[in-house]
C-alpha cells in the first residue's frame, strides 16, 4: 500500500468521521508558506497532490515503529474481524491508515496521537503484565478480549482503566472509520452510492411502509 493511498484513504475517512481535515492545510515547510518567528510555520499550505505517490517521510513522517504497528494491527483485527461478508480491519491494514491519520499535521490529528501512542504502550505492558510477558499480538483472541473488556466502554471502567478506557474509543472509531471507507467495508454495509443507474426505483414499499409513507 503507498502512501497516496494512505492519504486519500484518510482524507475520506475524515468526512465519515465527522473529523475536521480542512481544504488547503498541509504544513507550511511543505508549501512554501510564510514562516513566523523562529521559523515556526504560520498557518497551513495547500493538500498534497493525490494524484501522485510519495515516499515515506516526503509529506511528514510517521508515527509507528514495528512494535506499534503489531500491536496497532492486532487490535485493528480484534475490533472488527473477519466474517462471511469481509475480511478483518487488520487484513486491510487499517492501521496503516491509523499511522497516517495520528502523523498528520492537522489540529485534530495532532490531538490524537499522544491517546493513540500512549494507549498503545498501555496495552503491550497489560498484556505483558496479566500473561507472562506476551505481546499483545502473540496472545489468542480469548486473552485479546480480556483486555478490551475492561476498557471498551468509559462508562463502565473501572478508575484505574479510565484513560485506557478513552484510548478504545478512539482507537475504535479510527478502525472504523478506516474500515467503512474501504470497498470490502463499503461493500459489508452495502453502500451503492457513485454507482451509475439506468433507473431508481426508490425506497422499496416494505421500507415506505416502516416509515409510514404511502
Amino acid at each position: 500500500m503507498d502512501r497516496r493511498t494512505t492519504l486519500q484513504w484518510m482524507l475520506a475517512a475524515s468526512a465519515a468521521l465527522s473529523l475536521d481535515v480542512s481544504a488547503g492545510t498541509t504544513p507550511a515547510r511543505r508549501s512554501g508558506a510564510k514562516t513566523g518567528k523562529g521559523g515556526k510555520p504560520v498557518g497551513y499550505g495547500t493538500d498534497p497532490d493525490l494524484t501522485r505517490s510519495y515516499k515515506s517521510g516526503e509529506l511528514w513522517p510517521l508515527t509507528f515503529d514495528a512494535a506499534q504497528n503489531r500491536t496497532a494491527q492486532a487490535l485493528c483485527g480484534l475490533i472488527i474481524p473477519a466474517d462471511d461478508q469481509s475480511p478483518s480491519a487488520a487484513q486491510l491494514q487499517v492501521h496503516r491508515f491509523i499511522d497516517e491519520w495520528i502523523s498528520a499535521p492537522y489540529p485534530n490529528q495532532a490531538k490524537d496521537k499522544p491517546v493513540i501512542v500512549d494507549g498503545l504502550a498501555w496495552l503491550e505492558a497489560e498484556s505483558g503484565r496479566r500473561f507472562n510477558g506476551k505481546r499483545f499480538d502473540q496472545l489468542d483472541v480469548t486473552q485479546q478480549s480480556r483486555i478490551a473488556d475492561d476498557i471498551c466502554w468509559i462508562e463502565n471502567a473501572r478508575p484505574e482503566f479510565a484513560a485506557a478506557a478513552r484510548f478504545f474509543k478512539r482507537f475504535r472509531d479510527l478502525t472504523a472509520g478506516g474500515f467503512y471507507t474501504t470497498p470490502a467495508g463499503m461493500k459489508d454495509v452495502g453502500y451503492v452510492g457513485n454507482i451509475p443507474s439506468v433507473t431508481f426505483d426508490g425506497p422499496p414499499p416494505k421500507v415506505l411502509k416502516i416509515v409510514g409513507v404511502t
